[in-house]
């Protein structure tokens, strides 16, 4: 039987998300339905327990995993927030290209540090599940690129299977407690694992002070980098704004 051919999904995205990550794909989903893009997955080795030579491990598994992905991507986003900047953004780039030259490629912090100078915050609260040891560099880095971390509160988890059972209830409480001590331009909730998208539009109309997740932060940039005009896509300020 005959059949014709035509160009298939509108426009094709590449994500590598962790394989201890039950959040971000989700999210995604969220962001994406009912859209003309398709957003293609693969999987990268995670140790459960997080930890900065754990997350530096991965480094060397960036590339196989990308070329796993379809050829027809267009852009790449790799799927984790303190991976990112302890191997730093350019390093994971360098990973992505070394499989797919010149795609254009971001991650959680590259989308961060875009999504916060968008909205012109330079002053921020920090929310993590991480321990200390890896909160730290998140704020140094943070920190080296002219974003002040006012405060920081962390849960302390080490165990990312647990991160991802931590109730947006939970972080949503741990918000408004620090925002009731600290005046900030924005929130930022670090983590691919981190669930937010249920909080993040409640937190801003409670408070007036914009929100800016990992999940939220990655897929604006990604869309942003593609020539994606995805205003409305997502939950929260960040998904009224375009890149300055």
């Amino acid at each position: 039987m005959s059949y014709d051919l035509d160009e298939g999904i509108g426009r094709r995205l590449g994500l590598v998300v962790l394989s201890t990550d039950e959040t971000l794909e989700v999210e995604a989903r969220e962001t994406l339905q009912g859209r003309d893009v398709g957003l293609y997955h693969t999987r990268i080795f995670s140790a459960p327990t997080v930890t900065p030579q754990s997350l530096m491990d991965m480094q060397a598994k960036v590339a196989a995993s990308v070329a796993l992905l379809p050829d027809t991507v267009e852009a790449i986003g790799y799927g984790c927030t303190s991976a990112s900047v302890l191997i730093g953004p350019d390093a994971v780039a360098e990973q992505v290209n070394a499989v797919r030259p010149g795609l254009p490629v971001t991650n959680p912090i590259s989308g961060v540090l875009a999504g916060l100078r968008a909205l012109n915050a330079k002053r921020v609260l920090m929310v993590t599940p991480y321990s200390s040891a890896v909160a730290s560099p998140m704020r140094q880095f943070l920190e080296a690129q002219g974003i002040e971390v006012v405060h920081e509160t962390s849960f302390g988890e080490e165990h990312d299977p647990n991160v991802a059972r931590i109730s947006e209830a939970s972080t949503k409480a741990a918000v408004l407690e620090a925002l009731g001590q600290h005046q900030v331009d924005a929130v930022f909730a670090s983590c691919t694992n981190l669930r937010s998208y249920g909080i993040i539009e409640a937190i801003e109309a409670q408070t007036g002070v914009p929100m800016v997740s990992s999940n939220q932060a990655l897929l604006w940039h990604l869309l942003q980098i593609s020539g994606i005009k995805a205003t409305g896509w997502g939950p929260g300020r960040l998904f009224q704004e375009r890149l300055a």
